[in-house]
């Protein structure tokens, strides 16, 4: 006769466990592994959701709205407004008609304002930069007091050089005619020729300290071992800016010259503010084109139109010159 094994009191009895076999072990899962994963996306999903409402949603609704023929008889129910095709961009690039050889006009007028107004922003943001480098009294004072256009609101700021643009008793013509007599009378700044003139110098003036910002964190980087082996060995202060500042400042001005470029090109509060609904047509940049096309004419059709031409445009120039940028940087390193 077989009898159990005597256990001592107190020891707790182990009960038969599963029999083993040369079978893999069964996987055991981590808790909470799939909360943890789902984590991050799940904070990104508010932002992604405002990003397509603010941004795709109404991108999507004017690429449809090119296709139509959209009017203000039409305006009210625009989901059944006729389609028409390509037509609308027909119209815009026909640059032998009316609206297409004034899109054209626009399109130089920009192009030149932008250059124009980005190359003066960088030069002087460059300069202040350079000249608030070596310490000296009362330096963070002017530092601050060159960031106040770039803190101003941009309403703020614009309205009040509308008043200075003035023609009888703007600011502008006391100091150049009354006080300089640089010029022979009083010219007019808002209207003709001369508005080109203001809206450069009003978008360099609010744009500028941006590039200020930008070069003086750039140069934070550039090591003053540098600057002081080049003045040892007889380097003047051009040949350090040529030499040492400016190919360190490489890749901060190469995104500094594209975030500069589409804000200019972009831009439709500074003109707005200046002119009105309606700009001259030495100040008719594409933004305000576009506006009067579609809510002064009242032809969204043909403006939604511009506008996805537009898009067009700057994501080409874009994408050419991050590429271009790239290969650079691959060439100099390679």
């Amino acid at each position: 006769m077989t009898t159990a094994p005597a256990t001592t009191p107190g020891t707790p009895r182990k009960e038969p466990g599963p029999p083993t076999g040369p079978g893999p072990a069964p996987a055991r899962r981590r808790p909470g592994r799939l909360r943890r994963i789902g984590l991050p996306y799940l904070l990104l999903l508010p932002a992604l959701l405002l990003e397509l409402l603010v941004h795709l949603v109404p991108m999507v609704s004017g690429v449809v709205m090119s296709f139509k023929q959209l009017t203000q008889f039409t305006l009210r129910d625009w989901g059944t407004a006729p389609w028409t095709a390509f037509d609308n961009y027909r119209v815009a690039v026909d640059f032998d008609a009316p609206v297409g050889r004034e899109l054209l006009h626009s399109f130089f007028v920009t192009c030149g304002f932008t250059v124009l107004s980005v190359l003066l922003c960088w030069l002087l943001g460059t300069a202040a930069a350079l000249y608030m480098q070596d310490a000296f009294r009362g330096r963070g004072l002017l530092r601050a007091l060159f960031l106040v256009p770039y803190a101003l609101p941009v309403y703020a700021a614009v309205i009040t050089w509308v008043f200075m643009f003035q023609h009888d008793n703007g600011l502008v013509n006391h100091v150049l005619h009354d006080q300089l007599g640089v010029t022979d009378g009083r010219p007019f700044w808002l209207i003709g020729d001369n508005s080109f003139y203001a809206l450069v110098t009003v978008s360099v003036w609010k744009n500028w300290p941006f590039a200020f910002l930008i070069v003086t964190a750039g140069l934070q980087n550039v090591p003053k071992e540098l600057y002081e082996a080049a003045a040892l060995d007889g380097s003047g202060m051009w040949q350090q800016i040529r030499h040492i500042t400016l190919p360190s400042l490489r890749p901060v001005n190469q995104v500094l010259v594209l975030v500069l470029f589409l804000w200019t090109f972009n831009d439709f509060n500074t003109p707005y503010l200046l002119f009105g609904k309606s700009a001259p047509d030495a100040a008719d940049i594409l933004s305000i084109h576009i506006y009067e096309s579609s809510f002064v004419t009242w032809n969204f059709g043909s403006g939604a139109a511009m506008s996805v031409l537009l898009l067009l445009f700057l994501l080409l120039v874009t994408g050419t010159y991050l590429l271009l940028t790239s290969r650079g940087r691959k060439a100099r390193h390679a």
